[in-house]
């Protein structure tokens, strides 16, 4: 039975980010994942993800979003490559809704770089949006979006030029943790030993996690790609955004390839009690929801199609992540509930887990995805 100091179960974003943090710092790493990543089986795909600092989820992000650009930033310098583009972020909605309070309330606490504007400013910085009066926006022109393929293939091609060793199309299934290590059996029945493990399963938590007592729900998501007039090009200077609608919350990127603009909508979703046998076909009802969003919100766009794909995100009961020890096995690290809002952390929560490998504590201000919440929110 090969030994290991860690095992590193899913290597999607917050998987890659890891294997490649402990791997860095000189510890003999096992990588797992059942696919080969990058891949679009589960969350860590479809082109791009949002990345910003004015956080409407909970202020106690902002710092660790702050230390995740330095570190993607220093992947783009280890790698060669560019996987960050800030083109800024325009977050629209009611001032009373549930986004651009808390947007503001980031902006506050953290002194960041945003500019609140009324309908009739953000009409004219962006024409394309039809925003109703009543309405008010915020610019954050230090967010943008990352190459999530890309990324994760950073994080992979990072951990193996550290020394760690990867194994694709390999199912776990069984963890086994014992008094001196933990023990991996794959569906093959391989068996690997490790110091310790950190299970980031992505949305095989609910199977993989299911004697921790942390509720997990999966839901499948759908997005969207429509043909885009030249105004909505990246290099026409057109940012990435978030809508708050009386309809639901959808988001979207500005065009960079030739299907076009990709929407989504952000709230919502369907439960799937198994992301390899969800049925990935368009939804008509889910893609007409986004048409309707953009005949409403953004109506120089075009409604028609070009691209269609399917992720998953995987969702607390609060929607906040867990970074934390297994509750009952001391050598196991957990790190679940991230889709929704969590690629753009992968790699300061890959830091906090190496800390944690490493030495049982971490100084990033991660607490508050412990499994036990503190009340923050």
């Amino acid at each position: 039975m090969t030994s290991y100091d860690t095992i590193v179960i899913g290597l999607g974003g917050i998987g890659s980010a890891t294997c490649a943090a402990l791997a860095e710092r000189g510890l003999r790493v096992l990588g797992i994942d059942r696919f080969t990543p990058p891949h679009d089986r589960g969350s860590s795909h479809g082109a791009t993800r949002i990345i910003r600092r004015a956080y409407f989820e909970h202020p106690d992000y902002v710092p660790l979003v702050e230390r995740a650009y330095a570190r993607w930033q220093k992947l783009e310098e280890s790698s060669g490559q560019s996987l960050l583009t800030q083109c800024g972020l325009l977050q629209i909605g009611p001032p009373d809704g549930a986004v651009l309070p808390g947007v503001l309330e980031s902006v506050r606490r953290h002194g960041l770089d945003a500019e609140c504007w009324n309908a009739a400013e953000t009409r004219r910085q962006f024409p394309q949006f039809a925003v109703p009066d009543a309405w008010s926006a915020v610019w954050e022109p230090g967010a943008g979006f990352l190459a999530v393929e890309k990324c994760v293939a950073a994080s992979l091609d990072e951990a193996r030029r550290h020394g760690a060793e990867l194994q694709f199309g390999t199912i776990v299934s069984r963890i086994e943790s014992h008094a001196t290590g933990v023990t991996v059996e794959t569906a093959k029945g391989k068996r690997f030993a490790a110091d310790q493990v950190v299970v980031a399963p992505g949305p095989w938590g609910p199977e993989l996690l299911s004697d921790t007592g942390l509720s997990l729900t999966v839901l499948k998501k759908h997005l969207h790609w429509f043909q885009a007039p030249q105004s909505f090009q990246l290099d026409s200077g057109f940012p990435t955004f978030l809508v708050e609608t009386p309809e639901g919350i959808f988001y979207g990127f500005p065009a960079i390839d030739e299907r076009g603009l990709k929407v989504a909508e952000h709230s919502g979703g369907e439960p799937v009690s198994d992301p390899l046998v969800a049925d990935r076909s368009v939804d008509p009802r889910d893609q007409e929801r986004v048409k309707r969003f953009l005949e409403t919100s953004m109506p120089s766009c075009s409604t028609s199609a070009t691209g269609h794909a399917v992720c998953f995100y995987t969702m607390t009961p609060d929607e906040h992540f867990v970074v934390d020890r297994h509750p009952r096995w001391e050598r196991v690290w957990i790190a679940a509930g991230f889709s929704g809002h969590g690629f753009k952390f992968a790699p300061a929560i890959a830091e906090a887990l190496a800390d944690y490998v490493m030495r049982g504590v971490t100084e990033l201000p991660v607490g508050f995805l412990r499994m036990e919440r503190r009340g923050e929110g």
